[in-house]
């Protein structure tokens, strides 16, 4: 009954079955076996070599991506609606030592190369302006919309002809690829993007998200800056362990798929009332106070979304049987 968020959904068995198995003896940090392993798991997963360091939340893992993109005299261009501009507290800011968001729009949360190069065409190239030194995008987004190859490949082309840094933020990577049907390395590297945060927490995780660098080089620095801001964590075979049990076997994608498919069943049910089109495991609806509360008065619970709308969001571990009764409550409305 309880439609909140992916971020209190339950951990998967896999996962508790993975931390059992790491429960011994090995090298600490990030020397173990299961963290030493994770490069080349990941560089097989995108068809590329990458560097893939473990991170315990969705935030570091963008904080530290943008700094190895940004000095702290630079900026940032992300949709003011993004996660890392009204959700992460000016963490951003902080581990990029000063860095500044710029703020573009863009309908689902998405930004497009036009609505990029108006933001970067406003900046003179002057020693009193910030300039330019990424982009960031979320995929999917805080709209549960998601971003095509070719979109990304249209916004890398951009960051490439303005020597630019091109991050995505993928809390909910996972819910993109399953939409879409696409490659992993369709939707990042051969679209461009130079970091991705790989979210695991959202999708049966327990306190493990990935940062994958398209560009190996970038990881160097990051390991200390890892380490400077708190986040080397002396026992990270746990947290290595928690993100191969999720890759093993295409688990990631088998959970994306089933929350996907259970916000498609809410979106069927809701007709007229969706604000965004649903291509993830997001439900944004119009509905009236009143209407809310009958919804909460059934049991269910999720987020009031501004005025006149509500999110309601598919874990993994929602079950059909479970989201029927919640698409009948909103159909009957």
């Amino acid at each position: 009954m309880r439609f909140f968020s992916d971020n209190a959904a339950p951990v998967h068995p896999a996962v508790f079955a993975a931390l059992e198995q790491a429960n011994t003896l090995d090298t600490a940090y990030d020397g173990d076996g299961w963290s030493r392993q994770l490069d080349a798991r990941f560089s097989d997963l995108f068809e590329a070599e990458v560097r893939a360091l473990w991170v315990p939340t969705g935030t570091s893992a963008n904080c530290l991506a943008l700094a190895a993109l940004c000095p702290p005299h630079g900026a940032v261009v992300c949709h003011r609606d993004a996660h890392i501009q009204n959700d992460e507290c000016g963490a951003p800011e902080f581990y990029t030592h000063g860095a500044k968001l710029l703020l573009g729009d863009g309908e689902g949360a998405k930004l497009t190369p036009d609505r990029i190069a108006a933001i970067l065409d406003a900046t003179r190239d002057d020693v009193h302006q910030v300039q330019p030194h990424a982009i960031s995008i979320t995929n999917a987004t805080e709209y549960g919309c998601v971003y095509t190859p070719n979109e990304v490949a249209a916004i890398g082309h951009l960051a490439r002809e303005r020597r630019l840094g091109l991050h995505m933020d993928g809390a909910r990577f996972a819910n993109a690829v399953a939409h879409l049907g696409c490659t992993p390395a369709d939707l990042t590297w051969r679209a461009g993007v130079d970091v991705l945060s790989f979210g695991f927490v959202k999708n049966g995780g327990m306190s493990a998200e990935a940062l994958i660098f398209f560009r190996p080089e970038l990881a160097a620095a990051t390991l200390y800056r890892r380490k400077r801001a708190g986040l080397l964590l002396s026992k990270g075979r746990y947290l290595a362990a928690q993100i191969h049990a999720l890759l093993d076997n295409d688990l990631w994608l088998d959970n994306a798929r089933a929350s996907n498919a259970g916000a498609t069943l809410l979106a069927q049910a809701a007709g007229d009332r969706l604000v965004h089109p649903v291509e993830a495991n997001e439900v944004f609806l119009r509905v009236t106070a009143a209407e809310a509360e009958k919804l909460r008065a059934k049991g269910f619970d999720f987020y009031d979304w501004g005025p006149g709308e509500a999110r309601l969001v598919i874990s993994w571990d929602h079950q059909p049987d479970a989201i029927r009764p919640l698409a009948e409550a909103i159909a009957g409305l």
